[in-house]
């Protein structure tokens, strides 16, 4: 067991005896054995002494728990680490930021408070999974819809405290922005209610994010300030028809005015539904599903393998051969079938603008969805949960060893084709100089409007030398984006420190700033120390 840092054997002992009395012996984990779940499964110091690990796991199942826990914890400066379900693989799982740490585990609360098809929203405690609000939605015949991530087994909360997003209508997509009123426990053992949630008895705390005065909801997503221990989130009324239908263009320089155009669409509100963009050569989103294993066949391997590498004109060629485009973007659309059919045209009508553009209509559904038809098709689009995204790294035919799990890296970089060139040239470069595998000509995600996420997934194995490599690697890509001045919106433990020391606009004065709420809030420095680089006073030299 590693102890909380300065602590010693007798008084963590002390600690745990206070903490057991609040939820149970049976809720408060301190063997070796349970603390083991708690480990990173994709830990990329897997094996090191620099792996992030627990000392204990608390489960409280209240409200009124988790604010004792609080307090026992300031009085033995015992670090608390709180997790929603400790699902968020690929960024770092249920492990603490510092070791040593407590986990305060929160998947037993985990109750769905109120729905209101109304006014479509949803309060939750953190423990409530995408596919716990799912199901209840179904069974209660609820015709709304959840914005889920890949994969849906991880919490609502716990998702938008990290800023992550999904894949269904653009109001919905970005989970923190769609969020609407918080609870939260404050590192003193305080409850707070933020927005309309501060007048006692509000009936409209899911209903306008406001409140009066600062509205600081904000400033407890990725951070240590706060425990949320309820969330609204607002919900997509489920739309009585869907259509997709895919525009492709001929020439190398034609994605400028494409992201240009769709991003116009989407702004506008044209297009509701999230834009697809890639080069159909090498984009698993814009072959059949069938397809997206599968490597690069050999023809087409030969020409990015070409000496120098291929030249515009022989991507072209090779587009036109083979009977697509050299770019596409398939648009997607919820409404009623008179609406969505008439966004459709007019989107048609304005890339028309772009010489040689072409169009082709992909799929139309009456929703909802028969379970036929789901079984077929890309599940999260129509709002609904899975596991399908483990596919990534598994054992396959072309695959035959697998990984054991990967990080993502993920800077946002500019709504602009001008700007998908330079990435690609960037990231490809850096790429074959760091012996990283580099998809040719990827098009960044458009989770939420007007930016997009350059996504790489960083493969972890459970060899030390292999994983340091990767961790270098990483950190150089790290000051690589930062160079082009394209920050990571979300990282794991083991590198925020490092892309947090990227955003150092006059002498870093968001960290300070964030350091000086710390000190202010939790000067015990107990509530998730190092959490997104803010590490509490006592600990910022060793952080």
């Amino acid at each position: 067991m590693k102890l909380p840092r300065g602590l010693s054997q007798a008084a963590f002992d002390a600690a745990i005896a206070r903490f057991s009395q609040v939820v149970g012996a049976e809720w408060t984990f301190t063997s070796e054995e349970d603390v083991e779940l708690y480990r990173d499964a994709y830990s990329p110091f897997h094996g090191e002494d620099e792996e992030l690990v627990a000392s204990a796991a608390l489960a409280p199942d209240s409200v009124e728990q988790v604010r004792e826990i609080v307090r026992i914890a300031n009085d033995h400066r015992v670090p608390l680490y709180p997790i929603s379900t400790g699902r968020n693989l690929g960024y770092g799982g249920s492990a603490p930021t510092l070791s040593g740490s407590v986990v305060l585990d929160l998947r037993r609360m985990n109750r769905i408070l109120e729905v209101n098809e109304t006014n479509a929203y949803a309060l939750v405690e953190p423990g409530v999974s995408y596919f716990d609000l799912y199901r209840h939605l179904r069974a209660h015949g609820h015709k709304l819809w959840i914005d889920t991530p890949d994969p849906g087994w991880g919490s609502l909360i716990g998702n938008a405290m990290d800023r992550g997003g999904g894949y269904t209508a653009a109001s919905y997509r970005n989970h923190f922005d769609a969020h609407c009123g918080m609870e939260l426990v404050l590192p003193n053992g305080e409850l707070m209610r933020t927005g309309m949630g501060a007048m006692p008895n509000a009936q409209t705390w899911q209903q306008y994010k406001a409140g009066f005065g600062p509205w600081i909801d904000g400033m407890f997503s990725q951070s240590n300030f706060g425990i949320c221990t309820k969330m609204g989130f607002w919900l997509m009324p489920e739309p009585e028809a869907y259509l997709a239908g895919t525009v492709s263009v001929r020439r190398f320089d034609d994605l400028m005015p494409l992201v240009d155009l769709v991003s116009h669409l989407e702004n506008a509100g044209i297009v509701n539904g999230m834009p697809l963009f890639g080069c159909p050569l090498t984009n698993p989103t814009l072959v059949p599903a069938e397809e997206v294993r599968k490597p690069l066949d050999a023809e087409v391997a030969a020409v990015f393998g070409k000496p120098g590498g291929p030249s515009h004109a022989d991507l072209e060629a090779l587009c036109r051969q083979r009977g697509v485009g050299m770019w596409a973007c398939r648009l997607q659309f919820y409404g009623p079938e008179e609406v969505i059919r008439a966004q459709w045209r007019h989107a048609q009508k304005k890339l028309a603008a772009i010489a040689g553009a072409w169009f082709t209509d992909d799929a139309y559904y009456d929703l909802p969805l028969t379970d036929a038809q789901a079984d077929k098709s890309h599940k999260v689009t129509f709002g609904i949960p899975n596991l399908n995204i483990f596919f990534i790294g598994a054992r396959s035919e072309h695959i035959p060893q697998p990984t054991q799990g990967h990080i993502w890296f993920a800077p946002i970089i500019p709504r602009s084709g001008a700007e998908i060139f330079k990435a690609q040239q960037v990231f490809e470069q850096a790429a074959r100089e760091l012996g990283l595998l580099a998809v040719p000509l990827s098009v960044a995600a458009t989770y939420w409007n007007r930016a997009f996420i350059y996504i790489f997934g960083f493969a972890v194995t459970h060899d030390v030398e292999q994983n340091r490599r990767m961790r270098e690697s990483y950190r150089k890509l790290v000051a690589i984006a930062a160079e082009h001045c394209w920050g990571e919106y979300r990282t794991a433990p083991a590198f925020q420190d490092a892309v947090m020391a990227t955003y150092s606009f006059n002498e870093h004065a968001l960290l300070r700033f964030h350091e000086t709420i710390k000190d202010a809030i939790d000067p015990n420095g107990i509530l998730a120390p190092g959490r997104y680089g803010i590490w509490p006073k006592h600990l910022r030299q060793q952080g």
